[in-house]
C-alpha cells in the first residue's frame, strides 16, 4: 500500500472520473477510486447525478464481496455523513472494511459534512488535503453553492470600453463580435438558470437559450428566470424555451436565490439589464463577474451598472482580476469580489 503522500497519482484518476458527472444541479461532481493493498486501482467510480450512488458506492459496487476489506478509497470530496436519496457513504466505507480513506477537499455542508470524522472514529485512517488546490478548483461554484446555501451566482455583461451598453436610441446589437457571443452561450449551457429582469424580457424579448455557432440549441439548456413585477406578453419568445420558464414577481435578488437553491439549482447565470445586475452587486450577492468589452466607444449614459450603494470612494467594490481572454478583437475579463478570491486561494492549505 502507498504511504500517504504517494495518493496523488489515485487522487488526480478520481479527479478524471469526477468529470463525467453532471455539471449543473445541487449534487457535487464526485470521482473515487479504490487501492487496493497491492498499490494497483481495483475500483473505480463518479457520482451521476441526483438519485443515483455516490462516487464511493459507485466504486464499491464494482468490486467482490470483501474485495475493498484492507483497501483504501481515495475520493475528490470528504465522505459524506447524512442520509438523502442515497445512505452516508462514510458508513458504506466502514462496512465494505476499507482501511483508509484519502480525500481532496472536506465538504462544507451542514447535513452532510463530518464523514472524515465518523471514519476516523471507526478505526479508519482518514487523510485529507491530497490535490486539494486542484478539486477545489474544479468544485468551485459547488462548494461556494453549499457553504452560503444559494446558488453560485455570475454576473455577465458586454459593454464598450467606456462601460456603456447600449447607444442612446437604446440599440445594442451587436457591440461585440461573434466569438464573444459563442461564449457567452457556453456560459450559459453550463449554468442551471439564466436571469433577466421583467425589462429585458419587454425591451429585448430574448429566448434565453443556449445556442452552437449555427443557432441550433446546444445539448444542455439553463432554465429562464424572470425576476419583476411588470406582465409578459404570453407570445414572448421566453415561452418556446425548452425549460418553463421560473416567474418571480419580486424584486428582493436574495428570495430569488433562495427559491432557485430550493429548486435544486447550483450555478445561476445573471444576464441583465443593468438595474438586476446592480441588484444583485449592491446586495453583494455575485460570486464571478464576466465582463466582455469591445474597443469600442459610446458614450452617453446607457451604462452597464447603476447605484450600487458606493458613494465614497472608500466604498468602492474592489476586484481581484483571474483571468484576461482575447476573442476576436473583444476580451472576456473574469474577476471575483476581493475577499471571495482570498477566500478561495486560501482553501485546502
Amino acid at each position: 500500500m502507498p504511504e500517504p503522500g504517494g495518493y496523488a497519482a489515485a487522487m488526480s484518476r478520481a479527479l478524471a472520473l469526477a468529470h463525467n458527472g453532471p455539471a449543473t444541479g445541487i449534487n457535487p461532481r464526485v470521482g473515487c477510486v479504490i487501492v487496493g493493498v497491492d498499490g494497483s486501482i481495483i475500483g473505480e467510480g463518479w457520482h451521476r447525478g441526483v438519485g443515483t450512488a455516490h462516487a464511493e458506492v459507485d466504486a464499491l459496487s464494482k468490486l467482490g464481496h470483501g474485495a475493498a476489506r484492507g483497501a483504501t478509497a481515495v475520493v475528490t470530496l470528504e465522505p459524506c455523513n447524512h442520509t438523502g436519496h442515497t445512505g452516508p457513504c462514510s458508513v458504506a466505507l466502514i462496512e465494505a472494511g476499507v482501511a483508509r480513506v484519502v480525500y481532496a477537499v472536506s465538504d462544507p455542508g451542514h447535513a452532510s459534512g463530518g464523514g472524515a470524522a465518523r471514519l476516523r472514529a471507526a478505526g479508519v485512517d482518514v487523510i485529507g488535503g491530497v490535490l486539494a488546490r486542484d478539486v477545489q478548483d474544479f468544485l468551485d461554484d459547488w462548494l461556494t453553492a453549499a457553504r452560503l446555501g444559494r446558488p453560485f451566482v455570475a454576473v455577465k455583461w458586454a459593454s464598450s470600453l467606456d462601460g456603456r451598453i447600449a447607444a442612446s436610441d437604446g440599440t445594442s446589437q451587436w457591440i461585440t463580435g461573434t466569438a464573444a457571443r459563442q461564449r457567452v452561450h457556453e456560459q450559459r449551457e453550463a449554468s442551471d438558470a439564466i436571469i433577466v429582469g421583467t425589462g429585458t424580457v419587454l425591451a429585448d424579448d430574448p429566448s434565453l437559450t443556449a445556442r452552437g455557432d449555427g443557432g441550433e440549441l446546444l445539448a444542455a439548456q439553463p432554465t429562464p428566470v424572470i425576476v419583476g413585477t411588470r406582465s409578459i406578453p404570453s407570445d414572448a419568445a421566453v415561452f418556446r424555451h425548452p425549460h418553463s420558464p421560473v416567474i418571480l414577481p419580486t424584486h428582493d435578488v436574495a428570495e430569488v436565490l433562495r427559491d432557485l437553491r430550493a429548486r435544486g439549482f447550483r450555478r445561476a447565470y445573471v444576464e441583465g439589464g443593468p438595474t438586476l445586475i446592480s441588484a444583485f452587486v449592491a446586495a453583494g450577492l455575485v460570486d464571478e463577474y464576466l465582463i466582455y468589452l469591445a474597443p469600442s466607444l459610446i458614450g452617453g449614459d446607457r451604462l452597464a451598472l447603476g447605484d450600487i450603494g458606493v458613494t465614497t470612494i472608500n466604498e468602492q467594490r474592489r476586484l481581484e482580476i483571474t483571468s484576461v481572454e482575447q476573442l476576436g478583437s473583444d476580451l472576456l475579463i473574469t474577476a471575483r469580489p476581493r475577499q471571495a478570491a482570498a477566500s478561495t486561494h486560501s482553501e485546502g492549505t
